[in-house]
């Protein structure tokens, strides 16, 4: 399998009242109404199903999508959905100012990269801005603007390029 260091694709820039949408917890995400779907392919359905202002988000996500949002994306349940719902749509990628500790811990586990922008401002990009993210330098770039945030951590990184935490661990 191969996987790329470098993104590519349309910017969802998740906004709430002019800001980026903060504490999008993990029932907003994936609601816990649909736990009972097990099939990851079905799960894209219903991805921000529970988030005011992106309802339609699954009917409108397409393949390549990346997203972008405020603080604590993804914070709340243990849910793992909440990572399979964008895998299910073929969205790329999460790249927020700060994740949840445990959905970030499902993310790498998952081979799903996210990558963290301590500070970035409310208005650097616009919605669905082409948009491009080196995993490996952090760096977030659409229309005429550039951001540096975290770079993606070495671990991090070998799990993303395995697939996934049980195809790195067939590695060691």
């Amino acid at each position: 399998m191969s996987f790329d260091m470098i993104l590519k694709g349309r910017l969802w820039v998740l906004k709430d009242n002019g800001k980026l949408f903060s504490d999008i917890d993990t029932d907003m995400i994936y609601h816990n109404a649909h736990l009972a779907v097990t099939d990851i392919d079905k799960m894209g359905q219903f991805a921000f199903g529970n988030l005011e202002g992106y309802k339609e988000f699954a009917v409108n996500a397409q393949p390549g999508d990346l997203i972008l949002a405020g603080d604590n994306f993804g914070s709340g349940s243990s849910r793992q959905h909440a990572v399979d719902c964008f895998k299910a749509l073929g969205v790329q990628t999460v790249v927020a100012r700060s994740f949840g500790a445990i959905y970030k811990r499902n993310a790498i586990n998952s081979g799903f990269p996210i990558i963290e922008l301590p500070g970035l401002p409310d208005d650097l990009f616009n919605q669905f801005d082409q948009a491009e993210l080196n995993l490996k330098g952090g760096v977030l770039s659409g229309g005429n603007n550039r951001y540096q945030g975290n770079p993606m951590s070495e671990v991090a990184r070998e799990i993303y390029l395995a697939g996934g935490l049980f195809q790195y661990a067939e590695t060691m």
